[in-house]
Parts: C-alpha cells; sequence; structure tokens
C-alpha cells in the first residue's frame, strides 16, 4: 500500500465483474473500494527483481494484504514519499503485509539501483522500464500517474488506489484497516 503531488494526472478506478477497471477520470486522486464483496482482482503480475533479476511475482504474496507502488528514481515526488513507505512498511511488516515496487521508465537500470540504496529502500521492486506489467492493471489504468499506490486485500483485490505521493500518516491507517478485515472472500 504505497503515494503532496504527482508528475501528473490520472483517473478514477472501479471493479466490474470481479476484476479491476479504471474509468473516466473523476477528479479523485484517493479512491477506496468498500464493502471487500464489491473489490475487483487485477491481472497476473510479474518481473525481474530491480536488485537481483529474479522472478518476482504477486502470487509470491498469497493471503497477505500487498502494497504496490509505482515509481521512477527520475520523479521528484516518489523521492519525496520513499521515507514514508519505508516507514509504512516497517510498521506493518508483522500484520502481514508486503510491499513491492514497481519501477518505471528508467532505462537505466543502475539509476534505479541507486534510488534504492540512497533512499534505504528494503522491499522488493520490479524493474520494468517499458511498464508492460502494467496491463495487469487493466488496460484504462492512468499509467502517466507517477506516482501511484494500490492497496490489495488479503485475496489480492483492489481496496484503494492513490494517484498521488504519500505521507505515512496518509497510508498506513489505511493498510491497517486492510490487514484487520476477515479473510473471508465474500
Amino acid at each position: 500500500m504505497l503515494t503532496a503531488a504527482g508528475c501528473s494526472t490520472g483517473a478514477d478506478a472501479v471493479a466490474q465483474g470481479g476484476t479491476f477497471d479504471f474509468v473516466a477520470p473523476g477528479g479523485q486522486t484517493d479512491i477506496f473500494y468498500d464493502p471487500p464483496q464489491t473489490r475487483g482482482t487485477i491481472g497476473a503480475l510479474s518481473g525481474p527483481d530491480l536488485m537481483t533479476d529474479q522472478p518476482v511475482s504477486l502470487s509470491d504474496y498469497g493471503g497477505k494484504v500487498v502494497v504496490i507502488n509505482l515509481w521512477g528514481q527520475w520523479c521528484a515526488p516518489c523521492r519525496s514519499e520513499a521515507d514514508d513507505l519505508e516507514r509504512a512498511y516497517t510498521a506493518t511488516a508483522g500484520l502481514g503485509v508486503a510491499f513491492l515496487g514497481i519501477n518505471v521508465r528508467d532505462p537505466q537500470r543502475d539509476k534505479a539501483q541507486d534510488f534504492v540504496v540512497d533512499n534505504a529502500v528494503t522491499y522488493p521492486s520490479l524493474y520494468d522500464p517499458p511498464m508492460r506489467t502494467l496491463l495487469a492493471l487493466g488496460g484504462s489504468y492512468p499509467t502517466s500517474v507517477i506516482p501511484s499506490t494500490l492497496v490489495l486485500d488479503r485475496h489480492h483485490r483492489v481496496a484503494a488506489v492513490f494517484l498521488r505521493a504519500l505521507l505515512t500518516e496518509d497510508l498506513q491507517p489505511v493498510i491497517e484497516r486492510v490487514a484487520a478485515e476477515s479473510g473471508d472472500p465474500t
């Protein structure tokens, strides 16, 4: 569950027929999906780890709340939110929560790796300069919105979307609320 300004603007989203799809812009930057039964799932998400090049998949985090953060080292709001995301990650790790970054539009891998090291980011990130992994988020996901963060519940249904940079106090309560939900998929 990774987010105060963004590098661009985007659209809001809805769950339709069990899958997650974005719809036309509504001006919202914080979008919540409740009750849980109304949430849609994203597609299969996987790619190479930024630091190790080993494959990483959303399915590696079965039963966990997963925070997905889209970022780039070139993005000033991404740089400003890095410490806040790391604090939220550390504070919620014991609640069955995982974070997964997706580095986008960084053709020089070493610059993205330097960002991770310089900002002491300890959770994994996928390396995806052409943004192919974002197909898992649906064809109309606003890929121009960087940073953006999705919070997935334990069934990997989208519980929240933030189309902006986040502070710890914005994100952590949402993660804690989703982590406290019943594990019942209905």
